[in-house]
């Protein structure tokens, strides 16, 4: 395969993609960590800044932000009556950019769950890219494997991305593969929600599990708070773990019968510590306050005798104003002695997000040591 050079003319403009309803919230925090960064562009789901004049960001640039489920450098949009003419007009709009893989992939139409709505690929983003492929001037500089949607992109493969923002509006990007969401067309790993899945928690666990990559092995010992109904439990017991779910509602008959599961039915204050001495890994969903979340878990893993390795946790946004606190919750959650701790909005989120920690980056793939990331 060709090696191809960077673009040679920096940057002009950022896209960013997330979920419906969190652009307000985007914006804010660009606007406190990026303010550099104009907004010039926007949709629900999606919007795009303006960089400052004369500055170019690296190729593989992070926009380290806990709402964008993905981004990009943005080249422009492109207009037209078929999907043949908004492909002419791609490739037009591309130019000599290097390039391995195209993603393609529409915004979202919903909050994820909402009616039964859930992020991911679509037919009309498939007969999108399957028409830009087929006009493809330069197909020689694909991966050979570009076409399975299977395949993610490998570490530092040049994207061209393509975001349906309107049935005849396509705006077009590109970005290099780096983290491991970005290796999927829009951020979204492929997930189907498995017939034997009680709830779609279980989407939201693999996703967490994936994207965070803590290294649960086989076998590990793992402590879910609030795990009612267990589609949470059943993805970390379709993975070999022993699961102790905490909840005092009923828990699905499927995951009682489970030989790896066991409940204790009553609240996490009531649970007596020496329950968690054999806990290596604690994950927490609870419909509470993020602070009253890590107020309980706080209590379970500063205890002497409790030896928890890492952190599966989602903290719940009731007002998206409550994002304004998420820094200070991390950092607090530092201060338990975690050195890698990272957030982001899964795409099967809904109003909340996910936090993972670990409590030493050489013993784990979250990041690497010094590293303070957040998404």
């Amino acid at each position: 395969m060709d090696n191809p050079s960077s673009p040679a003319e920096p940057a002009r403009f950022l896209f960013a993609t997330c979920q419906v309803g969190a652009e307000e919230t985007l914006k804010h925090e660009l606007a406190r960590r990026r303010p550099d960064f104009r907004l010039a562009f926007s949709r629900p789901g999606f919007l795009t800044f303006k960089l400052p004049e004369g500055h170019r960001l690296p190729d593989d640039f992070r926009l380290r932000a806990i709402f964008a489920r993905s981004h990009g450098f943005s080249l422009g949009k492109v207009t037209g009556a078929t999907p043949e003419e908004l492909a002419a007009e791609t490739w037009r709009l591309w130019g000599d950019h290097p390039i391995h893989r195209i993603h393609v992939w529409s915004r979202d139409v919903a909050v994820p769950g909402h009616r039964g709505y859930e992020p991911g690929m679509t037919p009309e983003a498939l007969a999108a890219r399957a028409a830009i492929r087929q006009v493809c001037p330069i197909a020689q500089q694909l991966a050979p494997n570009e076409e399975d949607p299977e395949v993610p992109a490998k570490q530092g493969d040049w994207i061209l991305d393509c975001v349906l923002v309107e049935p005849n509006e396509w705006w077009i990007g590109w970005h290099r593969a780096r983290s491991a969401a970005s290796r999927w067309p829009g951020g979204m790993m492929p997930l189907v929600l498995p017939e034997h899945a009680v709830s779609r928690a279980w989407l939201k666990m693999e996703e967490a599990l994936r994207w965070s990559r803590l290294p649960l092995a086989a076998g590990a010992q793992v402590a879910e708070i609030g795990s009612a109904p267990g589609g949470a439990s059943q993805a970390l017991l379709d993975r070999g773990c022993f699961v102790t779910g905490i909840d005092p509602a009923e828990m699905d008959p499927a995951v009682l019968a489970h030989p790896n599961f066991r409940h204790l039915r009553r609240r996490a204050v009531q649970v007596q510590r020496r329950e968690f001495r054999k806990i290596r890994w604690l994950a927490a969903d609870m419909n509470v306050a993020p602070a009253y979340t890590l107020d309980v878990v706080e209590a379970v893993v500063s205890h002497p005798h409790v030896r928890i390795r890492g952190l599966l946790l989602t903290l719940k946004l009731f007002e998206w104003e409550m994002a304004d606190a998420l820094p200070e919750h991390l950092d607090r959650v530092r201060r338990w002695g975690y050195q890698v701790v990272r957030a982001r909005q899964l795409l099967h989120n809904r109003q909340e997000i996910c936090v993972a920690a670990l409590r030493s980056a050489a013993s784990g793939r979250t990041g690497r040591r010094g590293e303070r990331p957040v998404q």
